[in-house]
């Protein structure tokens, strides 16, 4: 006893594989629809039963399959296209499970499905992602169907649609289109193949905004392409990524990073210096909403920039700061980067003084370097030192500061502080965001400032 399900292709009989072919001469009794007989009646011995059954009558051809291997013959069943794509597979299959007592060899063989030969038709457009959705919802409900399509036009898959349409099923196909229309771009190839690999076969390509639902009918596959399918002479081409290749490199992985990142900022209202300041806030956090927190006086990106590359020194209120500024940058423009957090007088002052090590590392920095680029990524006491002599010393004129502290307390009063603060370049990042790698950030966005052409 064996059934085997194999289908006979799109429709011409130089798509039947040989591996069909050699088993349909082998078959006692072959059962299928009656219009799929004139594709394989070559490949069938003279003395071979043939069961020819009307269209709709899936499950009976599957019933009267079983009932005949149960005869102890090879049984074969075809259907268009491959056995086990909307076929016969499936239904032959669970006829036979539910008489395991038989013991029923079963066997599926592969054939060419009209969605393959639509696509070697039409050139290159499974070249990645795709799925193949039935529109019948004769057995499936339609709510099932619609989540289907709905998730193949999020997903962004090229997308092939068996059973489009019918005289009873006309409306399922302009709903299609109107889903898809809501997730791809109108301009998104659409093909129309009728009658694929058969002497009436016909091609027409349109686009989803065009889309003539009219022109489909049962004997139609449509296929939809994805956001990256394009039409060239009468090819579609679906890339695969071979020309786009992922970054590999640290620069190019940066410089995607940053691209992605810079698409997201173009419409704010913020100067191309803001931004690319925000950029690189945003590639250091990987949070793009922190472009709200963001402030800075006006032209402050542009006075450090110009500062930091005309060799200014920075003065850093910890070492973490210190650290996370580029040495490529620092090296190439000679800066100086001074942090007196640790130094043997500055604990003596912060002791003597009642100061953190912070607010005395600061205070003595400032005496020394009183016309330096301040930056503040962890001590809130460090930035209320800075913006009190700001008010109090007329010698301390730094070139600015970068004041983003972080923490719960006193970190919001800083910054206040800092925004009130007048003729200093100030930038900062408002609430309780902050931290060493974000101050370190700002000043890697200064130094680098004209690479904000190459995104804005």
């Amino acid at each position: 006893m064996k059934i085997t399900v194999a289908g006979l292709g799109p429709g011409h009989k130089e798509y039947i594989l040989p591996v069909v072919t050699n088993a349909l001469q082998k078959a006692d009794v072959i059962i299928g629809y009656d219009y799929y007989f004139q594709f394989c009646e070559d490949f069938i011995r003279e003395d071979a039963v043939k069961i020819a059954m009307p269209l709709g009558k899936e499950e009976e051809r599957a019933v009267v399959a079983v009932e005949e291997a149960k005869k102890n013959q090879h049984v074969f069943v075809i259907g268009s296209g491959d056995a086990s794509i909307y076929s016969m597979a499936a239904i032959v299959y669970q006829v036979a499970s539910l008489q395991p007592e038989l013991d029923i060899e079963l066997e599926t063989l592969p054939g060419v499905s009209a969605f393959l030969a639509a696509g070697s038709k039409l050139g290159a457009p499974l070249g990645h992602d795709f799925c193949c959705i039935s529109l019948s919802d004769l057995m499936t409900p339609w709510q099932v169907i619609e989540k289907r399509i709905r998730a193949a036009a999020s997903g962004d898959f090229v997308t092939s649609l068996y059973n489009p349409k019918s005289k009873k099923r006309y409306w399922q196909l302009e709903r299609l289109k109107k889903i898809f229309l809501e997730e791809r771009d109108v301009d998104t190839p659409v093909a129309i193949i009728r009658q694929v690999t058969r002497p009436e076969e016909k091609i027409t390509i349109q686009t989803l905004g065009t889309f003539d639902v009219e022109l489909v009918d049962m004997f139609s596959l449509v296929m939809i392409g994805n956001s990256q399918t394009y039409q060239y002479k009468e090819h579609l081409i679906t890339p695969r990524g071979y020309l786009n290749r992922k970054p590999k490199t640290g620069l190019e992985i940066q410089q995607e990073s940053f691209r992605i990142v810079t698409s997201k900022l173009q419409e704010l209202m913020h100067s191309i210096a803001d931004k690319w300041a925000i950029t690189r806030v945003i590639h250091t956090t990987g949070v793009l909403d922190d472009h709200v927190h963001y402030e800075a006086a006006q032209k402050a990106v542009d006075k450090i920039s110009r500062y930091l590359q005309n060799g200014g020194t920075i003065v850093t209120d910890v070492t973490m700061v210190q650290a996370g500024i580029t040495k490529q940058f620092s090296k190439k423009y000679k800066n100086q980067i001074v942090c007196c957090l640790n130094d043997e007088d500055t604990l003596l002052l912060a002791e003597k003084k009642e100061l953190t090590r912070s607010q005395a590392g600061i205070r003595k920095a400032i005496s020394l370097y009183p016309n330096a680029l301040y930056v503040v990524g962890n001590a809130p006491t460090a930035l209320f030192e800075i913006t009190d002599q700001l008010r109090d010393n007329p010698s301390f004129k730094p070139a600015g500061v970068i004041g983003v502290p972080v923490g719960f307390v006193n970190v919001l009063e800083s910054k206040e502080q800092l925004v009130q603060s007048k003729n200093t370049p100030w930038i900062t990042l408002h609430g309780n965001r902050g931290g060493s790698n974000i101050a370190a950030a700002l000043v890697n966005a200064c130094f680098t400032l004209q690479e904000s052409s190459n995104y804005f």
